[in-house]
């Protein structure tokens, strides 16, 4: 069925003007595509339908700790620890003694906004009030040495010493701790975890299972994961739309669509309901293949379940215009969303920025970033990188340069990363350091690609030792081979071929993996100088030797 048939009854769309005028640049399934789209802005409610979250200074309205901490719940769920905090202080200073509940949501609250030392701190105050742990408070101190601090060792004494203190770990307590050993891809470990759960007549749930299932799907290990389905069905612990909804995002990422259609075919049968979730997550992976006729149709099938696009789904559908169709599309319907009674946000202009950027639009990122200024939207810092990545594509450095000394400019590390890089090929060195400086006083944490651009630049000015001290200091955001490799070829064109082999022997040290990128880049480097062609060939013969010996 084509997808305009599903329109009806509705208006006819071409004889609203800017419609006419967006069919100009689309073909005649794009087009179809494009008034669905308009339609759907159309037909959608643009508040939020859910309630409200606590206005920040609320009090509740009878100082008691069960009302304290309904608030505080409140205020936690909203990602609000600061109001938490405030809460509990006045609780403390009205004398309102805290209970174990009102403890455990505001240790939980600070690891929600990754504070776990805080968090460490309201258990240890807690203990020194006399207020006895329950189960929930040690669920959480499980979740904070587990999901957070990666410390299991101490995850584990928690469950042990549960016992010795009158409480005796639930499902929740062991699924947190299944879910902290699956972020590190401890699978083995967690289903040890499992087998003890079942020997002490705890019987696992949904969410249990999920973890593992949301490992073995990171690891593309879809079949393990469908086995892993069949098992929680086998054994009456029957997958929730979480579950589903991790398995139909790893089946649409490797294109097994006809999977994730017999799956919501037969949702009904296997006792669970699909999401907004569901649908946006199978629409994205539609739209990432190429696929955005399905995405469309998918909608209608969406809305007819009483299921109403959110944000989410809307951009997901944007960004398939744009890939489908036509950017300038995209465009037209942003800068003319006022006649489809639509209220565009930062992240609608964002994707179809970020689309016209790659297809070397510069002019339109422009206009479009002006349009926002127009309808009072406030860019993020994600705006500001693709402005500054289309202008310095365009050529126009120092207008970028212009952009990030204005005022009330958001850069993100992505906006650092490209001036700098662009500075760099120019040659203005000076430049470059002053925009890393300013990075560390705006608290703009480098990342690899980064530090990247530091290896490289120190090494040209033949600052090796500041070069290795750099590259080892990125290592605090984990290892990266590309960073080897920029320092491989620093070294090697500076001949500083005994640091490389020191460098090289510390990193083998360290438990990290020299990897074929980094002796092809070995080799290359070498060639590259001219090495190959003298005497200097038996250097990296030598190079090569002791490594893969060690290796």
């Amino acid at each position: 069925m084509h997808c305009l048939t599903l329109l009806r009854p509705a208006p006819p769309l071409l004889a609203i003007p800017s419609l006419r005028l967006l069919s100009r640049f689309s073909s005649n399934t794009s087009k179809a595509l494009l008034l669905h789209f308009s339609n759907l802005l159309k037909r959608f409610p643009q508040e939020n339908p859910y309630p409200s979250n606590p206005s920040p200074g609320s009090r509740p309205l009878w100082p008691h700790p069960y009302e304290y901490n309904d608030l505080m719940s409140a205020f936690a769920s909203a990602g609000d620890s600061t109001n938490v905090l405030r809460l509990f202080d006045e609780m403390k200073r009205f004398n309102c003694r805290p209970d174990a509940a009102c403890y455990t949501t505001v240790a939980n609250s600070l690891l929600s906004s990754n504070q776990p030392e805080a968090a460490i701190a309201v258990f240890k105050e807690m203990v020194s009030s006399g207020v006895l742990p329950d189960t929930m408070a040690y669920t959480v101190l499980v979740k904070l040495y587990a999901c957070y601090l990666r410390q299991f060792e101490l995850a584990y004494e928690v469950v042990h010493g549960m016992r010795d203190c009158g409480c005796k770990p639930d499902v929740v307590t062991y699924s947190t701790l299944i879910t902290g050993l699956c972020q590190v891809g401890r699978v083995s470990e967690a289903f040890g975890v499992l087998d003890v759960m079942l020997n002490e007549g705890c019987v696992p749930n949904a969410h249990t299972y999920t973890p593992i299932l949301h490992a073995y799907c990171t690891a593309g290990q879809i079949e393990e994961a469908e086995r892993l389905v069949s098992t929680m069905e086998a054994v009456n612990c029957v997958p929730n739309v979480v579950t589903y909804n991790i398995l139909i995002g790893a089946l649409s990422k490797a294109g097994r669509f006809n999977e994730v259609e017999n799956i919501l075919a037969n949702c009904q049968l296997k006792g669970w309901e699909p999401d907004v979730i569901t649908y946006s997550t199978y629409m994205d992976g539609l739209c990432k293949a190429g696929k955005v006729d399905r995405s469309f149709m998918l909608l209608e099938e969406m809305v007819s379940h009483g299921l109403y696009p959110n944000k989410v789904t809307i951009n997901i559908l944007l960004d398939g215009l744009c890939k489908r169709s036509n950017s300038l599309c995209a465009q037209s319907i942003l800068e003319r969303s006022s006649e489809f009674g639509w209220r565009p946000g930062v992240v609608n202009y964002n994707t179809v920025m970020s689309r016209l950027c790659e297809v070397g639009k510069y002019f339109s990122v422009l206009k479009l970033f002006t349009d926002m200024f127009k309808k009072g939207l406030e860019p993020d810092s994600w705006t500001f990188s693709i402005v500054v990545q289309g202008l310095c594509k365009a050529g126009k450095i120092r207008k970028a340069k212009c952009l990030f000394d204005s005022n009330g400019f958001l850069a993100n590390v992505v906006a650092y990363n490209t001036l700098i890089r662009y500075l760099y090929f120019l040659g203005e060195v000076e430049e470059v350091y002053h925009l890393l400086d300013q990075m560390t006083k705006e608290n703009v944490v480098p990342n690899h690609t980064t530090y990247g651009i530091m290896i490289e630049l120190l090494c040209s000015e033949g600052r090796f030792e500041a070069a290795i001290n750099c590259f080892s200091i990125s290592l605090d955001n984990g290892w990266s081979p590309n960073l080897v490799v920029n320092l491989v070829w620093g070294l090697v064109a500076g001949e500083k071929i005994y640091k490389l082999v020191k460098i090289l022997e510390w990193i083998v040290k360290q438990g990290f993996f020299i990897d074929t990128c980094i002796y092809c880049s070995l080799i290359k480097a070498f060639c590259w100088r001219g090495s190959c062609q003298n005497t200097e060939i038996y250097t990296l013969c030598y190079i090569l030797d002791l490594f893969l010996k060690i290796r």
